[in-house]
């Protein structure tokens, strides 16, 4: 998983919003993966955020897709950037799967997540598959969840 914080044009995360507010369960592209895949995703997604808990930087960098890993080179770096970067995801205090859509193409799970200071966010984590079928975590985006209590 790469949580990075790109520089997203409004609109598109507007859109994203729109999409998961107001838009059909099982959006176009996102239909398109099978029931067993959906689990899978949100099964490796819940094995890296365990991971976290566990400081189990291996395993967590183990359940990222290759470019991802090519990026940082080693479990304890990906680990450091989790930790520092995004809190939310290394330590969160609730964590709730929600749709899983189609983001360019490519299958994405949301996620609410509430990091350690109380402050909502989406996370956005799209997904890659491997020659051998298994899915992996090919990047994270965080949104602000303005005016939602938790």
């Amino acid at each position: 998983m790469q949580c990075r914080r790109p520089v997203i044009e409004a609109w598109l995360i507007v859109a994203w919003l729109a999409a998961l507010l107001l838009g059909p369960p099982g959006m176009a592209g996102a239909a398109e993966v099978s029931a067993a895949d959906r689990s899978e995703i949100q099964a490796v997604i819940g094995r890296q955020v365990e991971a976290f808990r566990q400081d189990d930087a291996a395993l967590a960098f183990g359940l990222a897709a290759p470019t991802i890993q090519a990026q940082f080179g080693t479990a304890e770096n990906f680990l450091a950037m989790v930790r520092t970067a995004y809190p939310a995801v290394y330590r969160p205090r609730r964590f709730e799967f929600r749709e899983l859509i189609d983001l360019d193409g490519v299958p994405a799970q949301t996620v609410l997540v509430v990091g350690p200071d109380g402050r909502p966010k989406l996370a956005i984590y799209p997904m890659e598959r491997l020659q051998t079928g298994e899915w992996r975590i090919g990047g994270c985006y965080l949104v602000e969840l303005p005016g939602t209590d938790t």
